[in-house]
């Protein structure tokens, strides 16, 4: 819900208070410090509020932002919650659009897949300032076409478990390098990752692909996150 739309909703809620006799145009302007002409002319869409009059009225009323919404867009927002179970936890498989957001909301959600949670208590990884406040773990899918550059002969779908608090370069395990998943243009890109000069070198399992360069002053702005987890689907 935009500006306009808040605004509305606000109308809504002072006509009805007013039609059942809770509130009245002279109470509302003693709360506020508005004139009545002042009031009467937002109730009846001849003027607009400004954001900090908007305050000053949702204050004298009782109320908050939230308080406006409808709650099926607040469901669509709200973060996504963890799993109950203390054996399982449910990490949301999403868009590769929302692998940046910092917080997964249900909007953005296609389905749940469970993990156990002990697997997932065991990754370790040392949390980059700016992304303590991040849903941890997002689920990708990606399609053959993509997968083949890492999985050769792959044949189907495959999906990811991805670590988003895990993008330092060093090796998570000796002697085996870490897969990422790397933002490059409008899209997302599967590799091995090393730094180079200032630059993030992407390099495939399958020699057929090319190795490519990405600029990256921070490679929190580069890198989405570690491959924890691979599933192989066979089409």
């Amino acid at each position: 819900m935009g500006f306009v739309g808040l605004q509305e909703a606000l109308r809504r809620e002072l006509r009805r208070r007013i039609a059942a006799g809770e509130l009245t145009g002279m109470e509302l302007a003693r709360k506020t410090g508005f004139t009545q002409a002042h009031i009467s002319n937002f109730i009846n869409r001849k003027r607009g509020l400004k954001l900090r009059a908007l305050d000053r009225m949702l204050k004298a009323l009782g109320m908050t932002l939230y308080d406006l919404l409808d709650p099926r867009d607040l469901a669509g927002h709200a973060a996504v919650p963890p799993a109950a179970s203390e054996e399982f936890v449910d990490v949301p498989v999403v868009e590769s659009a929302a692998t940046s957001s910092p917080v997964i909301v249900r909007e953005q959600v296609r389905e749940m897949l469970k993990f156990r949670r002990l697997f997932l208590d065991r990754l370790r990884a040392t949390v980059p300032a700016g992304r303590k406040g991040w849903t941890r773990f997002v689920a990708l899918q990606i399609e053959t076409a993509e997968a083949e550059a890492m999985w050769p002969g792959a044949g189907g779908r495959v999906t990811l478990l991805v670590d988003r608090h895990s993008i330092s370069l060093a090796p998570y395990r000796p002697g085996r390098r870490n897969i990422y998943v790397v933002k490059r243009d409008s899209g997302l890109l599967v590799r091995y990752a090393e730094s180079i000069d200032g630059s993030l070198v992407l390099q495939p399992r399958d020699p057929s692909f090319p190795a490519l360069v990405v600029p990256a002053a921070s490679l929190a702005d580069v890198i989405i996150g570690r491959v924890a987890q691979v599933s192989l689907k066979t089409a």
